[in-house]
């Protein structure tokens, strides 16, 4: 049935047809009616088709048959015309005098008696024009020249009653002389697919005959025009009920595909079926069997038995619109396994967030909030459309790109940007010029005149003429406070994850040790970030995170931004030094104790009864008495160490992205703004004031609005999928598929 329906939505769309999604579901309609039914209308559409096809190859037969008629007969025709002029000459010369330019044979040839004349044959046909060259030569080689090939090109493509494509073919009419070359020319043109057609060199039956042609083409376009009306009306009245046909027949289909997983008991009188469910569906199970042992009249119930098993559970969250695409981006690193952590809730708020961080414009975050709104208030009819690979994504990810718009309108806010052009939206700004000789300074020449700004960034810190803009230098350190505050929340998260799966020994020498070493160096930079905006203070930070390695007892001077900052960095350091071996060592020799004690006393053992020494070799291979590898267990550590303390240094750098494509999508802005709208006004023309803003509108669509999107999306998305995850996420869980309905018409088996 399903091999049926497929038949009928392929001819429903070589038709142009489409299911109709609007049709009233008959539930009435039972499946051995639809067999029935799609049976009748299976051969129904093929006796169509046939009809069809044969009557189709019939009229493009005649087609080509009416042009060999009329080509072929305009050639003999005109061979006609001038083997009469020829023959008016010579009785014309034979009368006067013979000229020296008369052919010598012309005399002999035509005194030769009529009788006695070779007859020639002929063959018209056509061919395909990019095989009649080769046509011509084949011919010439296998008759040794004797024949003669005409060849008349057809200015339209003619459709080929065969294959029915559309091919550019020459008219030919091939003379021959005797039975074997014939047949030659006949094996020829059948080799080359050349179709060949009856022909006479009588004018008046010529003419008769395309009289006859053209009289059988307009029957023959009458009867397939009736015949695709047919088949168009048949192929309507399908489309309105194909979706309810398809679907029943998929429910069907899912149902005997469950069935067919599981098994007889042993008496071989009932199914035996094991899957998984959640915790909190076990009641409604229970509910739903009975209801169906009652529907059914069923002589013996449902038995519904939780079994307790070692096999991993499957992963279930529950997502909604909102949250699906949040729960993918996750899912595309991995599934989390049972009980596992989910990314997934923390990256709803952080992924839009660092998103936001590096597109901060709320003039750009303002757009793309209303692209997202049209998608989100048009979801229901966009939903049920083809919109295309790119379009669709977009509108499966619509509540994603909607948080980053949000997002990137409040960073946008902060950094006090509008398409790069700063505005004093919350008050004016706090700082003023001495004199009027100042009016385009910013950090030099200007006082404070007025209490700070009140949100985000004061409008005369853009473009400052300092060596490093200061809201470049506040953009820089807070993506390193983002990131060390984002690292931290990963490595917390891996003490839930080790606490969940019952291993101490990650908590207390995984975790604390982490924890120590990353923030003795980078919490404490970010420590020293915050104390230096509180205070004011001009210390060089760059100085003292590199001689706090170098020379860690050496004196800070003007570097120092509070009292005991020496001492701190030294007992720092310290702890640094220390969480490295702590991680290395301890983990290695406490499994290898663990496994001594868990297999100490194997090698004697009690004596059993049968069934218990069963039950003791059954828990004795769920155990498992695999060798421990020290070596391995040490050198996988080792690498782990290495990988965590270098990756804590990479990836606290890396995380200057935020603040890197953030200035790049400033100054990309900025150049926008300046050089192409503000240019385009400077010139004082309407023309080019109108042509400048046609191509700001397109360089900010195409540049920023996509092209940044884009680079910014994938940006964040390392950051959540290497800096962030990796460090409590193992992602090597796989899904709950529960057997549903309302996931069938989502799949296409």
């Amino acid at each position: 049935m399903a091999r049926k329906l497929r038949f009928l939505k392929d001819q429903m769309t070589k038709a142009g047809f489409s299911p109709s999604s609007r049709c009233s579901f008959d539930t009435r309609v039972t499946l051995d009616e639809l067999e029935v039914k799609l049976g009748e209308l299976e051969e129904e559409l093929i006796e169509v088709n046939a009809n069809s096809d044969k009557l189709q190859r019939s009229h493009n037969e005649l087609l080509e048959y009416k042009l060999v008629l009329q080509k072929a007969g305009e050639f003999f025709h005109s061979a006609q015309s001038i083997a009469a002029a020829q023959n008016h000459e010579f009785e014309a010369n034979v009368m006067g005098e013979v000229s020296i330019d008369s052919p010598l044979l012309l005399e002999q040839e035509m005194s030769v008696d009529p009788s006695k004349q070779v007859k020639l044959g002929f063959v018209s046909g056509l061919v395909a024009r990019e095989k009649s060259m080769a046509f011509e030569r084949i011919l010439f080689r296998a008759t040794r020249g004797n024949v003669f090939l005409k060849q008349v090109a057809v200015e339209d493509p003619v459709i080929d009653p065969l294959s029915g494509d559309k091919i550019e073919k020459n008219v030919f009419v091939i003379f021959y002389s005797g039975e074997r070359a014939r047949m030659k020319v006949t094996k020829i043109c059948d080799a080359f697919g050349a179709n060949r057609y009856p022909f006479t060199d009588d004018i008046a039956k010529q003419y008769q005959t395309i009289s006859e042609v053209s009289g059988k083409l307009s029957e023959l376009k009458t009867t397939i025009d009736v015949g695709q009306l047919q088949r168009s009306n048949l192929l309507r009245t399908i489309s309105f009920e194909f979706e309810q046909w398809n679907l029943l027949v998929k429910k069907e289909k899912s149902i005997y595909h469950i069935l067919n997983m599981l098994s007889f008991d042993v008496t071989k009188k009932c199914l035996v079926g094991e899957g998984w469910c959640p915790i909190s569906a076990t009641d409604q199970i229970k509910n739903t069997l009975q209801q169906a042992s009652l529907d059914s009249n069923s002589l013996v119930g449902a038995i519904f038995q939780v079994l307790q098993t070692e096999e991993s559970p499957p992963t279930h969250f529950r997502t909604n619109k909102f949250t699906s695409a949040f729960q993918e981006i996750v899912d595309a690193y991995g599934v989390a396994k049972y009980q596992e952590a989910n990314p997934g809730v923390f990256t709803i708020v952080t992924f839009p967030f660092l998103f936001a961080v590096m597109f901060g414009d709320w003039g750009h975050g303002l757009c793309l909030f209303l692209a997202t709104l049209y998608f989100i208030l048009r979801e229901k009819k966009l939903s049920h459309q083809k919109l295309g690979d790119i379009m669709e994504m977009a509108f499966g990810g619509r509540y994603v790109i909607m948080m980053m718009a949000l997002f990137s309108i409040y960073t946008g806010l902060i950094y006090n940007e509008f398409f790069s052009v700063p505005f004093e939206l919350f008050g004016r700004s706090a700082y003023d010029c001495r004199d009027s000789s100042c009016r385009d300074a910013s950090t030099v020449g200007l006082i404070k005149v007025r209490g700070t700004y009140p949100f985000g960034v004061d409008p005369k810190w853009h473009g400052t003429r300092s060596e490093l803009p200061f809201l470049n230098s506040l953009k820089m350190k807070m993506s390193i406070l983002l990131g060390i505050a984002q690292m931290n929340l990963g490595i917390v998260l891996s003490y839930f994850n080790a606490k969940f799966f019952g291993n101490d020994i990650n908590i207390w020498y995984q975790f604390v040790p982490q924890i120590i070493f990353l923030n003795s160096l980078f919490g404490y930079l970010s420590l020293l970030i915050i104390v230096k905006w509180c205070s004011g203070s001009q210390a060089d930070l760059y100085h003292v995170m590199i001689y706090m390695f170098l020379s860690p007892t050496a004196d800070l001077g003007d570097n120092q931004l509070f009292f005991g900052q020496k001492y701190l960095q030294i007992l720092l350091l310290l702890f640094a030094l220390v969480a490295v071996p702590w991680m290395l060592f301890p983990k290695p020799l406490l499994l290898k104790k663990q496994h001594q004690e868990r297999h100490r006393g194997q090698a004697y053992r009690p004596l059993y009864s049968t069934e218990d020494s069963f039950e003791l070799e059954i828990q004795s291979d769920l155990h498992g008495h695999e060798e421990f590898e020290f070596s391995e267990v040490f050198v996988h550590q080792f690498i782990h160490t290495i990988e965590f303390v270098l990756g804590a240094v990479s990836n606290t750098a890396s995380y200057l992205r935020l603040w890197a494509l953030s200035l790049a999508h400033s100054e990309l802005s900025s150049v926008f703004y300046d050089k192409v709208l503000l240019l385009a006004w400077g010139f004082n023309n309407v023309i080019i004031l109108i042509i400048g803003i046609i191509v700001f509108i397109c360089a900010t669509v195409g540049v920023l609005l996509l092209m940044e999107t884009l680079s910014a999306f994938l940006h964040a998305l390392r950051l959540h999928w290497v800096e962030f995850q990796s460090k409590f996420y193992e992602g090597d869980g796989y899904k709950f598929y529960p057997f549903s309905f309302a996931s069938l018409s989502e799949d296409e088996e």
